[in-house]
């Protein structure tokens, strides 16, 4: 049986390896070996597998006892082609030692520069390159990184002295230093050495070698390593590998630079040449913001206004062979590249190459100019941009040169940026931002009530909540910038003021401060911000994802404009509007508070009368938007009490508007109250309890959808029951519909082709979706309350644990936020299949907050769904997810209107 390969050598114009390894050796190591395969000069190296990684954690942070000599040989092999020992005194080989993920974490994990350097060989440097005061700096630095990064010694112990040696000679920078300063460095950094640690600094190259190995592997699970790849949804389990690799210098004097370097503006994505560059210098130099970096060329000039000479000028021929390799790359690549070079005494070497990183922006200006460049076609053109991306692109955000101080953190429940004065109460909001003040509406938690506050403010922050709470819900659908759920943050009404625990900053009503929803950060103060342009190129791709997507995209919107910016964005109906909304504007909401304090049903039944041209008024709207299109209307659904005030003041204005004694109606409203509302009096159990708000709903909807159909626009109402356990319940409600539909066609003497169907946001309803389908002409999948109701989890109280489980690996995402696949996914598969089980072309879809999440869409996508409904604002985004779900699978489904 032969020997299980752990390391893959590079170099010399060949490679044990390619990116079809990737998996294996990481990006950095598989692009190497690709480099190498097609003539790209990189120094030669070797990578060990990730494989590895998971051995060195699965075994007590061991090595798999055949690792040893596989090392022993890639070195031998780099000592080949770099014609250099090991360990040798006379002409050291001295290595990097690098990370390489399989997808790029930059700068999270650990590296080690000229390893290999001891007294003995660094002699050997010096006398290899004649220049001692270069083998010197080469040593410092390797004893400075391999300290810090292999023995955790703070790096500013070592950098202290090194500012105390500068301010000794009167120097600013760290080149003023000459060889003896350095020499003189050398002894004080072993001696700090040997006094933290009780041992001499290791001599030993292959002990230096193994030693930064294993901290490079241990990095992997170093905490900041471990956030970012939470926050980038990057399992644990794939391990990094290790890229060992010669060592080629850009601090050997004038001839020699090093520096960073995109095919294309990584803002922008214009074609132009974009990097940084040094001379006499190492890679860290650029980066560590130790020197101020030259611009690459001309076009970076334009862009950074340094006023520094470029390499095309300082050394064109080298620039002009920069030139060519990144034109090789990016023809190899199909995609813009991320390049690290150093220039050796005027001889260029590559280091690695990665895809960029790049702004949304720049990724649609990319992937839709490669097309038309013929790199690219148009499938992989629309696979290239995230469609989380898009969400930059049609919102406010901070300005990324802004230096962010984040004092507290929540939920990033809607995204974009927002700055304004803090206000308390949706009343302060409407009144501040109608004399031009921008406001932050900042709440516990916000409740139906607080709906025109939260119109008026520019951004909403509440301290509790989770992604499906009020406020994360209806800012979505606003396009607000909003934060849920930051339980940093103490909010003290009476006070009108608001405490971050664990510091001292108290933040009253008026003062500035500012959200980022797109990570959940709260920054004090104001930031700058920058608006959104959709150029031309991003509306080519949303063509493209059209011609590719076979799943519809419909809105969940409560208002004409909601629809209207909807239609903008490319939706292809409503599939949820929520009736509830409506009731809370300040004209209606006595006539629903009367409604709901009844004692009688023809009490009730004299509200509602009221309220029913209202409502038809708002249908009428909404159907006139979306003339052509379906509209899903929900019937009500919230608990009654949500629709009542609860606090003493409130309540004698209500009782003073209603004629009634304070004390009865306090008494009815508390009536209301339960102990678990969301799995309490709403949905459909409304409607069986007191028929006449689902009759009154239904005429609303029929009236608007007759009026309307006489003047010849086409309506399409899909009227949707909620909160169903069973066919029965259904059956009910259906019945009080149709009879209601009958009748007003009758009178207005046009024929409205309506549908009846359901939510399917309870479980049972689901398990029984056979029997429902027999009666329901439709199903869309509520999956807010079903992933609470499957899950045991509160929506609104969840945000408190949630983090730390997805942290801790219990789940992999908030199942709020992204579709929980193996539990409610199952469910909702259950529910699809038995539901066609009985009505094959049955129409399917989902309205949770899901629609607008791309893994979630593209589960919908496989498991058949018509359509996916979400949010106005990520409309854009969920076309962009069903195309790269369809070119993904070569799958179409089923027709969607």
């Amino acid at each position: 049986m032969s020997e299980k390969k752990y390391v893959y050598s590079f170099g010399g114009g060949e490679a044990d390896g390619d990116t079809t390894l990737k998996n294996l050796l990481g990006g950095k190591g598989s692009n190497l070996a690709e480099m190498a395969n097609i003539g790209v000069p990189v120094p030669a190296g070797f990578t060990i597998t990730t494989e590895v990684c998971t051995y060195y954690y699965d075994h007590g942070k061991t090595y798999p006892p055949e690792l040893d000599e596989q090392m022993k040989a890639g070195i031998k092999k780099i000592e080949k082609v770099m014609d250099a020992r090991f360990g040798d005194a006379e002409n050291p080989l001295l290595v990097s030692v690098r990370s390489g993920a399989r997808v790029s974490m930059p700068g999270m994990m650990d590296t080690v520069l000229n390893l290999g350097l001891n007294d003995e060989t660094v002699q050997g440097l010096i006398k290899k390159t004649n220049n001692p005061r270069f083998g010197y700096d080469s040593y410092r630095r390797f004893i400075q990184m391999y300290s810090n990064v292999v023995c955790g010694l703070d790096n500013e112990v070592m950098e202290s002295e090194l500012e105390r040696m500068k301010e000794e000679k009167g120097v600013e920078v760290d080149t003023d230093l000459d060889e003896n300063d350095l020499k003189k460095l050398v002894q004080k950094f072993k001696d700090i050495y040997k006094e933290k640690f009780g041992e001499p600094f290791p001599t030993d190259p292959w002990e230096q070698l193994k030693g930064s190995i294993g901290a490079v592997f241990g990095s992997w699970m170093n905490n900041r390593a471990m956030v970012y790849r939470r926050l980038h949804g990057i399992p644990h389990s794939w391990g990094t590998a290790v890229n060992v690799q010669a060592m080629v210098y850009g601090n050997m004097g004038e001839s020699s630079a090093t520096g960073v370097a995109f095919t294309r503006d990584p803002s922008t994505g214009e074609k132009k040449y974009y990097g940084e560059w040094l001379v006499n210098a190492q890679g860290e130099d650029v980066v560590a913001g130790i020197r101020t970096p030259h611009p690459l060329n001309d076009y970076t000039e334009s862009k950074t206004q340094t006023g520094l000479s470029t390499l095309q000028v300082e050394m064109p021929e080298v620039f002009k062979e920069l030139c060519d390799n990144f034109e090789k790359l990016e023809q190899h690549y199909k995609e813009m590249q991320d390049i690290e070079f150093t220039i050796q005494e005027g001889t260029l070497w590559l280091l690695q190459t990665r895809t960029g990183k790049r702004t949304a922006a720049a990724a649609v200006r990319i992937a839709v100019e490669m097309e038309k460049e013929e790199l690219i076609d148009k499938k992989t053109a629309v696979l290239r941009v995230d469609p989380k991306q898009v969400d930059q692109l049609l919102h406010p955000m901070i300005d990324p040169k802004f230096k962010k101080e984040v004092v507290a953190k929540g939920l990033p429940a809607s995204p974009g940026a927002a700055v304004g004065r803090v206000v308390f109460t949706a009343e302060e909001a409407v009144e501040m931002a109608s004399k031009g003040e921008p406001v932050i509406l900042t709440r516990i938690e916000t409740s139906p009530e607080d709906i025109e506050g939260m119109h008026s403010a520019k951004g909403i922050l509440t301290s509790r909540g989770g992604m499906t709470s009020h406020a994360a819900v209806v800012a979505r659908g606003m396009g607000k910038c909003c934060i849920a759920g930051a339980g940093d943050v103490t909010i003290n009404y009476k006070d009108e003021q608001f405490k971050i625990k664990g510091t001292d900053h108290v933040v009253k009503k008026g003062d500035f401060i500012s959200l980022d929803g797109t990570t959940g950060e709260l920054l004090l103060g104001k930031a700058d911000t920058i608006e959104p342009e959709l150029s031309g190129t991003f509306a080519d791709l949303m063509v493209w994802a059209d011609e590719f997507r076979n799943m519809g995209v419909r809105t969940n919107a409560d208002t004409p404009d909601d629809a209207k910016k909807a239609l903008e964005f490319g939706a292809e109906g409503i599939g949820l509007c929520r009736t509830e909304h409506m009731f809370f504007a300040e004209e209606r909401i006595l006539a629903v508070r009367q409604m709901i304090v009844s004692d009688t049903q023809e009490e009730r039944e004299k509200a509602l009368a009221k309220i029913l041209p209202m409502q038809q008024e708002d249908f009428e709207g909404i159907f006139e938007a979306m003339a052509g299109y379906p509209v899903t209307i929900r019937l009500l659904d919230p608990p009654l009490h949500e629709f009542v005030p609860h606090e003493d003041k409130q309540i004698e204005d209500l009782a003073r508007s209603l004629d009634m004694d304070f004390k009865e109606l306090k008494s009815k409203i508390e009536g209301l109250s339960e102990m678990n509302p969301m799995l309490g009096h709403r949905g459909c159990r409304l409607g069986i309890t007191y028929p006449e708000i689902t009759r009154m709903q239904a005429r609303a909807i029929m009236q608007a959808a007759c009026t309307l159909a006489q003047k010849d626009i086409d309506v399409l109402p899909e009227i949707m029951v909620p909160l169903i356990g069973g066919v029965e319940e259904f059956n009910n409600q259906k019945k009080i519909i149709v009879e209601e539909a009958e009748e007003i066609m009758k009178e207005y003497g046009v024929n409205v082709k309506y549908m009846v169907g359901t939510m399917i946001e309870v479980p049972r309803a689901a398990i029984t979706a056979d029997r429902v389908a027999q009666s329901a002409e439709f199903f869309s999948f509520g999956t807010n309350d079903l992933t609470q109701m499957t899950m045991g989890f509160s929506r609104d109280d969840a945000g408190r644990f949630l983090p730390q489980y997805v942290e801790r690996g219990f789940y992999p995402e908030d199942p709020f936020q992204s579709i929980d696949i193996e539990g409610v996914g199952e469910m909702v598969e259950i529910g699809l299949r038995r539901g066609r089980s009985t009505s094959e072309d049955l129409k399917v879809g989902i309205c949770g907050e899901h629609g607008g999440d791309p893994k979630s869409v593209e589960f919908c996508h496989k498991i058949d769904m018509n359509y996916v409904s979400c949010s106005p604002f990520r409309v854009p985004i969920a076309r962009l997810a069903a195309a790269q779900a369809a070119v993904k699978t070569l799958k179409k489904n089923r027709p969607h209107l």
